[in-house]
């Protein structure tokens, strides 16, 4: 069964939050907002670091 799961692997908000520069209130609101996903484990989430990875490089619109 291992060899059908793809190599995943998962931060803690609080690790999300350091790569991103931002507070994990920020990281939660970005995960039950939607443009984040993530898999709750019991009363945490976790997010793939693959996730973590395109929210950085989605090209930010110019407010003008």
């Amino acid at each position: 069964m291992a060899e059908q799961l793809p190599d995943v692997r998962f931060l803690t908000v609080a690790e999300v939050a350091a790569i991103m520069r931002v507070s994990k209130m920020t990281v939660y609101r970005l995960v039950h907002a939607g443009e984040l996903p993530a898999i709750r484990f019991g009363r945490s989430y976790r997010v793939p670091e693959s996730a973590v990875t395109a929210l950085l490089h989605k090209p930010v619109a110019d407010a003008g």
